[in-house]
């Protein structure tokens, strides 16, 4: 009983956690929208104004002087530029944090393949770091695995996430439709995001993921460029 409620403890505030951050990136997101929009607009409408007027200038030193006006908005596009991306969701790089996921994780040897093009939405980021943290996690405490295989991989309509393990002392019984709180936690965020989880136990452990492409949420991966 003690440890069931630890879990429940742990999923709740892993869950408030996750909720916290996304509404932050939701916010700085918004922002950065914004500071597109308005700050940047404006910039690119004087950046303009300046060159016609360097254009049809004929004083030389009026021209140098413009010149130089131009090429300090200029700066000041280039810099807001950076800053837009910098606070934007897209800076969280999720093969960063997958591959310091699997430096700390001493347990066993972890493999990583991890073969992205198109960039996943911020749920779906926090998501896949959720379920190998928590693969992990149960492989440290049901196997005796000595070896974790994480390939992450795009096809042309969708994600596919496949986490395997050699271990032959599965401690924690489960089902491929019923299980551990664990097991369920990670369906429950898969299918949050309108992706399938299934399991098996052939060979070790194996949990395959699909996550169907679509149209990413603007909101989310609007890039500020």
């Amino acid at each position: 009983m003690a440890d069931l409620l630890e879990k429940k403890n742990k999923d709740l505030l892993e869950k408030q956690d996750y909720e916290v951050n996304l509404a932050t990136l939701n916010e700085r997101n918004r922002i950065a929208r914004e500071i597109h929009d308005n700050v940047g607009h404006m910039l690119s409408r004087s950046i303009l104004q300046v060159g016609a007027l360097i254009a049809i200038t004929k004083d030389d030193m009026i021209k140098e002087a413009l010149a130089g006006v131009k090429d300090s908005l200029t700066d000041g596009m280039d810099s807001i530029r950076n800053s837009i991306h910098n606070i934007h969701d897209e800076s969280i790089d999720l093969k960063t944090k997958l591959d310091a996921l699997v430096h700390e994780f001493k347990f066993c040897s972890v493999y990583l393949d991890y073969n992205i093009v198109n960039d996943f939405t911020t749920k779906e980021k926090y998501s896949i770091l959720y379920i190998v943290k928590e693969a992990l996690n149960n492989v440290m405490k049901h196997s005796n695995a000595t070896r974790v295989t994480i390939s992450i991989m795009e096809h042309p309509s969708l994600y596919q996430i496949v986490i395997t393990d050699n271990g032959t002392n599965i401690k924690e019984t489960a089902s491929d439709n019923s299980g551990s709180m664990g097991l369920n936690s990670m369906r429950e965020r898969i299918e949050s995001i309108t992706g399938t989880f299934h399991i098996s136990k052939d060979n070790g452990f194996q949990i395959f993921i699909s996550i169907p492409k679509g149209e990413k949420n603007t909101n989310e991966n609007t890039t500020g460029r």
